[in-house]
Formats: C-alpha cells, structure tokens, sequence
C-alpha cells in the first residue's frame, strides 16, 4: 500500500502543476483572442430535442426529458434546479470512500477516468462505478494534452480508455473530457469519428490547487448554478472530504443531482460536439 499511496502523490502533483498551467494558457488564449470554442449547454440540448418531439407530434416533451437520477426516481431538468457532480483522473485510492458517500446520499455522478496508473490499477472501483448507476466516461489514457497530439496518438489516448471500460462494465463511453480542457477541430473530428461528446464544466474549485476542504466547498457553492456541472478530482486529499457538505448545502438550496446526460434528457450529446 505504501508504493500506492507513493504513486499517487506523484500523480496528483503532476496533475496539479499541469492544471496551473492550464489555466495560465486559457486566460492567455482567451485575452489574445486566439482561440474560439463553441459550446452547447444542456438546456439548448433539452429544448432542441422538445422542439424537434413538438414538430414530429410524438409529444415527448415532458415525459421524454425524465430522468432517473441515482435513487431518487425521475428528474425534469427542464423544470426542476438539476446539477451535476463530475469527477475527473480517478479511480484511485479515494474513490471507494467518495462512492460509499454518494452512495449514502443517493446522488449520482459522471467519472471521467483516466487509463494508465488508474482504470488499469482499480478495475473493481471502474465495475463498481457502473454497477451503482453512475456515468462512466474518458479523460483519455495518459492525461496527453491532446492538442499537442498527432491524429493517431488522440485516437489512441481516447480509444484505450474506451475498450478497457467496454470491457470492465460492458458499456462503451460515449462522453470525454479533453485534459485541461484542450481541445480543437481535431480532436472534434476524431470524438466525432468514436462516437465521442466532449464535455467540460462551469463549475470549478480547483482543487488541483488546494487540499482545504472548507475552501473547496466553499468555491463550488460560490459558482453553483441551475444546470451546472461543478468539476473535481477525486484523486486529491482535500475533495473527497468537501463532497457531504457540497451535497448537504446544494440540497438545501433546491438542487437535484443528475449525471451529464440525465442533464440533458430527453436530448443526447452529440459526437464531435462540445457541452459546458
């Protein structure tokens, strides 16, 4: 256990210098205005596919957008406060903790995992994951920034995650989350050509910063909004902790905990296409 614990430390003081670098590069890009990313958030999703249920006379609309969120029965998000809880870099040795407590509070996430050093190491945590209804999804095979990538190395980073968690829960990945939230027409193609939606958040506490519990509380309440999707990592000490009270105080303020693509229901995700 201790070479794990070793192993893990390093991996999350890897993940933490590359994600202050990350937001470094974003802020310069967006300043510059080098860069423009079009996304769709999950209420454009919802409405899209009402309209089109409306124009077809199915009459999918409310019955359509219900979605079973973990267990507390059926959710519209398009009337109801609904807010998803994602967790990007596991499973790791926090995973097991952090599912008993979603487990407790009947709340369902989306896990974006990483392959080498994790999916590869905890395959019972991946089967778990799945088996207590979560949405199990990629943040790619070794967290390669994959706009510094060639075509085939962004095929291989995205394809491996996918068949290992094929294998271990019987159901393909169709969400990933680009590392640092890098991504471009490229990498937009090649997700389009796996059958691939590329989600990223509107919520961070960036807890690759910090391991104060109360402090990432406190940033996830702080930005928390109707149809957000708050991103952490499982992997540091201090977010494991924060996540009862996240809960306990989203709750009292009316939120239901949904999955990304419960947030979208009765819409899917689209391949190739960019949500937040």
């Amino acid at each position: 256990m201790p070479s794990l614990t070793r192993k893990m430390t390093k991996t999350g003081t890897r993940l933490r210098v590359l994600a202050t670098f990350a937001a470094a590069t974003s802020l310069t890009l967006a300043l510059s205005g080098c860069t423009k990313l079009e996304t769709h958030s999950p209420s454009s999703v919802r409405n899209a596919a009402d309209a089109s249920a409306a124009e077809a006379g199915t009459g999918a609309g409310a019955k359509g957008a219900q979605a079973r969120a973990g267990g507390l029965g059926t959710v519209d998000c398009a009337h109801t406060k609904c807010i998803a809880l994602t967790f990007d870099a596991g499973p790791s040795e926090n995973s097991a903790r952090l599912l008993d407590i979603l487990k407790e509070k009947q709340v369902p996430a989306t896990f974006f995992l990483l392959g080498k050093g994790h999916i590869d190491t905890y395959p019972e945590l991946v089967r778990r994951m799945s088996d207590e209804g979560h949405e199990v999804a990629s943040h790619t095979w070794t967290h390669k920034i994959l706009t510094d990538a060639d075509p085939d190395e962004i095929r291989d980073e995205l394809e491996r995650p996918n068949k290992e968690i094929e294998r271990l829960t019987g159901k393909r990945p169709t969400l990933m989350r680009p590392p640092q939230g890098r991504t471009d027409d490229t990498v937009h193609d090649i997700c389009r050509e796996l059958g691939l939606a590329e989600v990223l958040w509107s919520v961070t506490a960036k807890d690759y910063k910090t391991n104060d519990s109360d402090l990432i509380t406190g940033r996830v309440l702080d930005q928390s909004s109707r149809d957000g999707i708050i991103l952490l990592h499982d992997i540091y000490d201090g977010t494991v902790p924060a996540v009862p009270g996240i809960i306990d105080a989203l709750k009292k303020r009316g939120y239901v905990f949904v999955t990304v693509p419960q947030l979208m229901a009765p819409g899917k995700a689209e391949p190739g296409k960019v949500y937040r």
